[in-house]
């Protein structure tokens, strides 16, 4: 009997995820040059991106725990609509009132708590609508999906901003945060429980976290791992300031010029997408296959800002061809290596280490982003990633192969 990935479960939460997504590039891509324009600091936009990660601290911890207890599709349904009312009302907000920069701080910190909740409950959930072997495929198509609906919607995010306003932007998010939960209420998810439903209480919390923390203690790989993944994160985050100033301040660049950069993307993702989802690689490779493919995305981060700008696009096609590559081996060898009834635990561990690594990194890079240029301080921090790759990763790349190697593939 044929294993298919397109089950009717995996093909509802990919349509809540388009929905999820497309109106998540249109409003950050346009909230992102709002806060720029209105502040023309890069440190006051890293301010923003840094508040935004607070919660990832204090929400995964909490919740953690309730989602190996409890059901997920809850909170994953509840989130969505959530968030969806609140881009709604602050989309009316700004038809009615001038932007306030206070006050967007405060509304991206209650956001980003319910955005950290519903993003916990998604990747714990994700691994059970793909049928088992069918990890290296499914997590292929969920790591293109997102490059699609960049190169679609964001030439359209900057048509929008400039006809229709941020207010219509954000309403039209909030619509499609809503659509997202219907669809999502419909799927079947078969969880494994973690034990029996007991009420909530601190000493059950507690022992929920000190598994975890026991189960960490042994898989060195998986600890390793889940640091490059987090400094990674990080340092990436914090590039997105640098990149709008670069584009605002630089003569002959704009805002649509920016936009094209998720062109290029796209098809180097679309070509590495086909690619990763036909191709199988040898357990034996994988890691090897990884390791290579970071490296050489370093390298690419090291020199972008210092070509011309249609050499800048063929760089980041390349990265998008390399990205998914390294993004969809290894978020499918952990996904599947981690025990269900410990995953969304596990997956909080990991959330809150890049959303530490990400906030630090977003406010260091915007201080020196007010003294050193875009190019430079790019270039530094791809350099510093490259050599903090070597001391974690290849240094200990026995117990790192080890978690590559326990993948099944069909």
């Amino acid at each position: 009997m044929n294993t298919t990935l397109w089950t009717k479960n995996y093909i509802r939460l990919l349509v809540a995820t388009i929905f999820g997504c497309i109106g998540g590039v249109v409003s950050n891509f346009a909230l992102s040059f709002l806060v720029f324009d209105e502040t023309n600091s890069i440190f006051a936009s890293s301010i923003i991106l840094a508040i935004q990660f607070i919660p990832g601290f204090i929400v995964p911890l909490i919740l953690a725990p309730c989602m190996d207890r409890y059901s997920r599709k809850v909170f994953l349904v509840g989130g969505d609509i959530i968030n969806g009312i609140l881009y709604i009302l602050a989309g009316i907000y700004l038809m009615n009132y001038p932007f306030h920069y206070i006050g967007y701080l405060f509304f991206s910190l209650f956001l980003a708590m319910i955005s950290s909740a519903d993003q916990l409950a998604y990747n714990s959930i994700y691994p059970n609508v793909i049928p088992k072997g069918m990890e290296e495929k499914g997590y292929s198509v969920s790591a293109l999906l997102y490059p699609v609906l960049q190169v679609i919607m964001m030439p359209i995010a900057a048509f929008l901003m400039e006809y229709i306003g941020i207010s219509w932007i954000l309403l039209l998010q909030g619509i499609l945060s809503i659509l997202a939960a219907i669809i999502e209420r419909k799927v079947d998810i078969k969880q494994v429980f973690y034990k029996d439903k007991e009420p909530f209480s601190f000493s059950l919390w507690y022992q929920d976290m000190k598994e975890v923390f026991d189960y960490l203690k042994n898989e060195e790989g998986l600890k390793r791992m889940f640091s490059y993944m987090a400094m990674t994160n990080g340092i990436n985050v914090g590039y997105s300031p640098l990149f709008v100033a670069f584009f605002r301040r630089t003569p002959g660049l704009t805002s649509a010029l920016y936009a094209l950069f998720s062109v290029a993307e796209f098809i180097g993702r679309s070509i590495g997408g086909i690619f990763h989802y036909h191709v199988k690689i040898k357990k034996a490779k994988r890691f090897y296959f990884v390791y290579g493919v970071n490296q050489i995305y370093l390298l690419m981060d090291m020199c972008l800002l210092w070509i011309p700008y249609p050499w800048m696009l063929v760089n980041r096609g390349i990265c998008g061809f390399l990205g998914i590559q390294s993004a969809t081996t290894r978020q499918s060898t952990i996904q599947q290596y981690i025990p269900d009834h410990m995953r969304a635990r596990v997956n909080a561990y990991l959330d809150i280490c890049i959303l530490l690594m990400g906030s630090i990194f977003t406010i260091l890079i915007g201080i020196v982003g007010e003294y050193l240029n875009a190019q430079i301080t790019i270039t530094l921090c791809a350099v510093f990633m490259s050599v903090y790759y070597i001391k974690t990763i290849w240094i200990k790349r026995s117990e790192v192969k080890k978690v590559y190697e326990t993948m099944i593939i069909e």
